[in-house]
């Protein structure tokens, strides 16, 4: 998944000039962060709701979120960091306890 991720980043990129070093792929995290949130205000009905539907606000909150998640595996792989190891290491070592 990373690896598909990754083409269309690099796609993403070239189409709009963006030099992708290490301050993008994080600042890119926040900017996908901050728009999880918007919508996330707008499912709860705590924002702006801009004329779209109910569904129309889910439908984009689990976009957002797939948006999030891709961008972790983008700064993840940009680090090479092997997120599987350090998930094992920090979140699945309490599995047993």
């Amino acid at each position: 998944l990373s690896n598909e991720v990754e083409k269309v980043s690099i796609v993403y990129s070239e189409l709009f000039e963006i030099d992708r070093d290490g301050n993008w792929f994080v600042l890119k995290l926040q900017e996908e962060m901050g728009e999880l949130i918007q919508s996330y205000l707008m499912m709860i009905k705590q924002g702006r709701h801009k004329g779209k539907t109910p569904e129309e606000i889910k439908k984009n909150f689990r976009h957002e979120v797939a948006d999030v998640f891709s961008h972790v595996l983008l700064l993840a792989k940009f680090y090479d960091i092997d997120l599987e190891k350090e998930v094992e290491e920090k979140w699945l070592k309490w599995r047993s306890k």
